[in-house]
């Protein structure tokens, strides 16, 4: 069974650390037989979530612009990767709007209290962050935090973290002793299907 592994880059800067990360994961899942696919968030239209609750009734974001085409592919994938840089001591302003959005899964499971169905190969979801900051290890806390939250409203299970500190200039993680082979490694583990 070949997986699904969506990476969402999060960086408002293209070819950035982050994103360099990102696609030595997927390049690693490829190799491995994962069918890959990135989005950059960048490079989309995704607006807040502006409160409205349209949610309500359906589980379904009503906002029309691109998180329409961003949440059939959640709901696909089995392996989900966010490669997003700390920003003040959060996520990136492109990954946040994003994961806000995802407020109508919230809805769907916690209101509604509709299941969200599994993936279609029936494997659990699992999640994982991917980021850098210019500052300390400290500087990842709320990141990870929010990551898991998110994920959680998609029933994925956090698989866990690369966090790189100290890590600001465009393209300083290539100069990291190890940040690239923990990327080849972890997209390697994310063509794997474990037991649920």
């Amino acid at each position: 069974m070949r997986l699904r592994v969506l990476g969402i880059g999060g960086s408002p800067r293209r070819q950035g650390n982050t994103e360099l990360l990102l696609d030595q994961v997927l390049g690693a899942a490829a190799s491995k037989g994962a069918i890959t696919e990135k989005v950059i968030l960048s490079r989309m239209k995704v607006g807040p979530c502006d409160a409205c609750y349209g949610c309500l009734e359906t589980g379904r974001c009503v906002l029309q612009d691109d998180y329409q085409l961003l949440y059939p592919k959640l709901m696909k994938a089995e392996r989900i990767v966010l490669a997003a840089p700390v920003c003040f001591l959060g996520l990136s302003a492109q990954a946040k709007v994003f994961i806000d959005r995802c407020q109508c899964f919230w809805v769907r499971k916690y209101v509604i209290q509709d299941a969200l169905p599994r993936t279609d190969s029936g494997v659990k979801r699992q999640g994982f962050l991917i980021s850098t900051a210019g500052g300390a290890e400290t500087s990842f806390r709320c990141a990870i935090r929010t990551t898991k939250a998110f994920l959680g409203v998609l029933d994925a299970d956090y698989g866990g973290d690369l966090t790189f500190p100290g890590v600001d200039e465009k393209g300083a993680i290539l100069n990291h002793p190890t940040a690239l082979e923990e990327a080849v490694a972890l997209g390697k583990t994310l063509a794997v299907s474990r037991a649920d």
